[in-house]
């Protein structure tokens, strides 16, 4: 420890190096004189301080101290004075680092004094090294937390926002909608969807879509009353939540939207005509669930569509009618399993030449004592928007492999809704089933819509891509009707392409249908996929199909659905139609 010791007396200054002569002190010693002061300054800034200075108070010696407090504040001040009445006022502050020894002083004194005030300026630093340290920590702590903040914020934000538009996604726009229903006072939900959105897809490409999707955003937050909130729900559909005192009024709002977007806009270069349609619903507030009002906005958007798009459709209570028999089905459905009520149709699956049977597709029915047969489509429906469509999805997929055991080669196709193929590890779950089935992954065709291959298109082909690893063989169903085209499928993981039946049921009546079906058939097989025609119902159609290239068909005329013991025998006979049949086929 450094200590120093001032005194103009050359004699005591001898006292001085004489009492710490032994000691283990680092002392320096000198007169009143401006060099103390810069030696005391170059210690502070070299970082190598005095602990304390023993000054002699005579002379210049309050100068002095005063002086070393301001340029070292925690420099221990040991004042050593004849004077009885030594006053330490105009030295400084801090108090409690200034002390006072009598002269003439004993060397012991002087000693412990040096060793007491040595041992509080080494804790006194440590101290504040500690302190510093703590500060440093505080600060890191503090800097730590505020982009813990910040990173909380912007995953609440992108959970919660569009990352195309920066809008509210329908996460928010349900939570919005939720919190609205339990407030009182009337209040408009609308559903819109834009107006020939795929044919820009199609034509412009997606980055033209994405940017329609942008402009057609900003326009309605343009025109949206004060405080509305606007949702982009997903693809293009958009949710808007309103104040509405009145039927009329909503419907007026949502018409004056629908005229702001009916505007041409340059994306990409290209002009397109802006166009949406709109549902909504005028509900009270402080009552209801938010499912019924956003289903009763859909169900008005879809009348608005069916009507001929460009227009609003408010919700009707004829509508509500709909709505209150889908709860019915949906309630009626959870127990059908369990008594009974479901069982599984085969409807054969047939090459193009020789009309031998590959393949069944498994067709879900639903027998209601009540209700006699509900069509599929119906109950599907149903099931998709609830958690049933899993429940039955998992029935059906293994009593169809149970099925496909009893048949000689053919495949079982099975079909998958978007929610279904949506599930954690999907290809996993049917991998899973595949093992415990016993059934090899070739006799396994899974088939999904253009629908359930939209909402997330990366995490769909990648899907598809497992499937085909796994051995399944995979169709896309419906095809044509959804939003895909062969040049977006091109890269995915698929075996086939089932042509809808809409495509199918004019040949026969329309000129134009046989020259479609013929380049939807030319072009899927340039592309290496098998193409399966399905919703076959006329010999017309069967010849007509043939000579395009379908490599294989599907329908009535070839052979209604049947039970599990006829679709055994016809999987042993291997052929789908009685030879006369198949003779004038040949003809």
């Amino acid at each position: 420890m450094r200590i120093l010791i001032v005194d103009d007396d050359a004699a005591a200054r001898d006292a001085y190096v004489r009492c710490f002569a032994g000691a283990d002190f680092d002392i320096e010693v000198g007169p009143h004189e401006p060099d103390v002061f810069d030696r005391v300054a170059r210690a502070l800034s070299a970082d190598t301080p005095f602990a304390v200075a023993f000054v002699d108070s005579a002379g210049q010696g309050r100068d002095t101290l005063r002086r070393l407090r301001a340029i070292d504040i925690d420099l221990n001040l040991v004042v050593v004075t004849a004077e009885p009445d030594f006053s330490a006022a105009g030295i400084g502050n801090p108090v409690d680092k200034l002390f006072h020894i009598a002269k003439p002083f004993a060397s012991a004194e002087i000693v412990h004094m040096a060793a007491a005030l040595r041992e509080r300026w080494s804790l006194d630093r440590a101290l504040l090294t500690a302190r510093a340290h703590l500060r440093a920590q505080v600060l890191l702590l503090e800097e730590r937390r505020r982009e813990l903040a910040e990173a909380e914020a912007r995953a609440v934000h992108s959970a919660t926002h569009d990352s195309l538009t920066g809008a509210p996604n329908r996460v928010a726009f349900l939570d919005a909608l939720e919190e609205r229903v339990r407030r009182p006072g009337r209040f408009a939900a609308a559903m819109l969807d834009l107006d020939r959105f795929k044919l820009v897809n199609d034509t412009l490409g997606h980055l033209a879509g994405d940017q329609l999707i942008r402009e057609m955003y900003a326009i309605l937050q343009a025109n949206v009353p004060a405080d509305a909130l606007v949702a982009r729900l997903g693809g293009d559909e958009f949710g808007i939540l309103f104040d509405a005192d009145c039927s009329g009024g909503g419907m007026a709002t949502c018409a004056r939207l629908v005229a702001a977007c009916a505007v041409p806009i340059t994306v990409l270069g290209s002009t397109v005509q802006g166009g949406a349609s709109v549902g909504v619903v005028v509900v009270d507030g402080g009552s209801g669930e938010a499912i019924d009002v956003v289903r009763r906005a859909d169900l008005a958007l879809n009348e608005a569509k069916r009507r001929g798009r460009g227009g609003v459709q408010l919700f009707d209570a004829a509508m509500d009618e709909e709505l209150v028999a889908r709860r019915r089905i949906e309630q009626e459905l959870g127990d059908a399993l369990a008594r009974g009520e479901l069982s599984l149709e085969y409807q054969p699956i047939v090459e193009r030449d020789g009309l031998a049977i590959e393949g069944f597709e498994a067709l879900l029915r639903w027998r209601n004592p009540e209700h006699d047969a509900i069509a599929p489509e119906t109950f599907l429906a149903v099931a998709e928007e609830s958690n049933l469509i899993h429940t039955l999805g998992d029935w059906v997929l293994a009593r169809a492999l149970e099925q496909v055991k009893r048949w000689p080669n053919q495949y079982v196709a099975v079909n998958v809704s978007p929610r279904q193929f949506r599930r954690h590890d999907f290809a996993g779950y049917v991998a899973a089933c595949l093992d415990k089935a016993g059934v090899a992954a070739s006799r396994l065709q899974i088939e999904v819509t253009e629908r359930a291959l939209a909402a997330d298109p990366d995490r769909a082909a990648e899907t598809l891509r497992r499937l085909r690893r796994i051995g399944c063989r995979v169709a896309l169903d419906d095809f044509g009707t959804g939003q895909a085209s062969l040049g977006g499928i091109r890269a995915l993981a698929l075996d086939a392409l089932k042509i809808d039946r809409s495509f199918i049921e004019p040949i026969g009546r329309e000129r134009e249908a046989a020259a479609i079906v013929h380049s939807i058939v030319h072009l899927g097989r340039a592309l290496g996929f098998q193409v399966i025609a399905k919703g076959i119902e006329t010999a017309a159609q069967v010849q007509a199909l043939r000579i395009a290239g379908a490599s294989h068909l599907q329908g009535f005329f070839l052979a209604h659905p049947a039970d599990g013991e006829q679709a055994c025998a016809m999987a042993r006979a291997g052929l789908s139609t009685p030879e006369p049949l198949r003779a004038v086929l040949r003809g």
